[in-house]
C-alpha cells in the first residue's frame, strides 16, 4: 500500500496541522510505503515572498522530522524536487472539464478570505492530481473537508484512462473520522488564516501568553458548568493529556470550584510536556541542517525514480513517446 500525503509551508505549524495530518502521518510509516512531500508549489497560490517560502519549507521538514518522521522508511521530499509533476499537471489539465474545477470547494473559499484569483489558484486540484498520481498511490489520509481533492483526482485519472486506456492507479481517501477539527484560541477551527492556531514550536512565554488569554465565558468559579465537555480549554487538553487527567479538569469543571485560570495552567503545562521530546529533536536538528537537506535529496531522488516510470507511462498512453 502506497500513502501519499502533503502539507503547506504557509507559516508555523500548529496543533491542528499535528492533529490532523502529521500525527496521523507518522503513524501510517508503519503501515505501507509512505511519501510525504512539502507543498511548495501549492504555497505560491497564496504565499508571495520567495524567502518565507525557503524558510517556511526548511521549518516543515525541521517540525516533520521532530515530530517522528523516519526517512528511513518514508519517502520525505520537496514537491519542487520533482519536476515531473508538473509535466503530469499539464497532460491531466487537458483531460479535466472546467465544470470540475468550478465546483471545487477549495477555490470559492480562498476567494472568500480575500486571496486573489488567479489560474494557479482555480487549477490547484490538477496538480493536486497530479501529486497523487504520480506516485502510484493507493491511499490519500485526509480530512473529511477535503475529501472533494481525491474525488476530483479520482475523476480526472478516470478521464485520462478513459481516453487513453488504463494508465492511472485510482486513490482512496482514508478519512480519520476520530480526527474533529482542533479549535483555535477563538473557537474556531484552527488556522493561521484565523489567527488563532497554537504553534507546535514556539517560545515558552509567548506561547503560555496565548494559552492563557483564552477567552472563557463569565460564570463565576463556584457555578457548576453541566456543558464541561464543550469547554474550549477541555477540548484541547483532551488532546495532550492523559485522558484520566483530562477527565478529572472535565469533571471538576462540571461539578464547580475548578476555575478557568487553573484549567488554562494545566492546559499549557500538558501541552508543554506533550512536545517536550520533539522539541529537544528539533534543536538537535537545526544544529545539522545539512542532514535535512541531506534527508529532502534523497527523498527527491526516490521521488522521482517513481514519478519518472509513472509520467512515462503517461507520455506513451498520450502519444507522447
Amino acid at each position: 500500500m502506497r500513502i501519499l500525503s502533503g502539507i503547506q509551508p504557509s507559516g508555523a505549524l500548529h496543533l491542528g496541522n499535528y492533529f490532523g495530518m502529521m500525527k496521523p502521518a507518522v503513524e501510517l510509516q508503519e503501515k505501507g510505503e509512505a511519501f510525504y512531500f512539502i507543498a511548495d508549489y501549492h504555497s505560491m497560490t497564496s504565499l508571495f515572498d520567495a524567502e518565507l517560502r525557503r524558510r517556511y519549507s526548511l521549518g516543515v521538514a525541521l517540525d516533520f522530522l521532530a515530530c517522528g518522521l523516519d526517512p528511513e522508511r518514508t519517502v520525505f521530499f520537496r514537491q519542487s524536487d520533482v519536476p515531473e509533476v508538473t509535466e503530469l499537471t499539464w497532460l491531466l489539465s487537458t483531460v479535466t472539464p472546467m465544470g470540475l474545477l468550478e465546483r471545487c470547494h477549495s477555490y470559492k473559499d480562498k476567494l472568500a478570505k480575500g486571496i486573489s484569483p488567479s489560474h494557479g489558484l482555480f487549477s490547484y486540484p490538477v496538480l493536486m492530481a497530479a501529486d497523487i498520481l504520480i506516485y502510484d498511490s493507493n491511499v490519500v489520509p485526509v480530512g473529511k473537508d477535503q475529501k472533494q481533492h481525491v474525488e476530483v483526482t479520482r475523476d480526472i485519472a478516470i478521464k485520462f484512462n478513459e481516453r487513453y486506456g488504463r494508465t492511472f492507479v485510482l486513490p482512496e481517501p482514508l478519512i480519520r473520522e476520530e480526527t474533529a477539527a482542533v479549535p483555535g484560541v477563538d473557537g474556531q477551527k484552527m488556522s493561521k488564516s484565523y489567527g488563532n492556531t497554537i504553534e507546535i514550536f514556539g517560545e515558552e512565554k509567548a506561547l503560555r501568553k496565548k494559552i492563557m488569554s483564552i477567552v472563557m465565558d463569565s460564570r463565576p468559579v463556584e457555578a457548576p458548568k453541566p456543558d464541561a465537555d464543550r469547554n474550549l480549554a477541555v477540548r484541547l487538553l483532551k488532546l495532550v493529556a492523559p485522558p484520566e487527567e483530562a477527565k478529572e479538569c472535565e469533571e471538576r469543571l462540571r461539578a464547580g470550584g475548578f476555575g478557568y485560570g487553573e484549567l488554562k495552567k494545566k492546559l499549557f503545562e500538558h501541552y508543554w510536556a506533550y512536545f517536550e521530546k520533539a522539541r529537544r529533536r528539533r534543536t538537535e536538528l537545526e544544529k545539522n541542517l545539512d542532514y535535512v537537506q541531506e534527508v529532502l535529496r534523497k527523498g527527491a531522488q526516490r521521488a522521482r525514480e517513481v514519478a519518472g516510470k509513472v509520467l512515462s507511462r503517461a507520455r506513451r498512453a498520450a502519444g507522447l513517446e
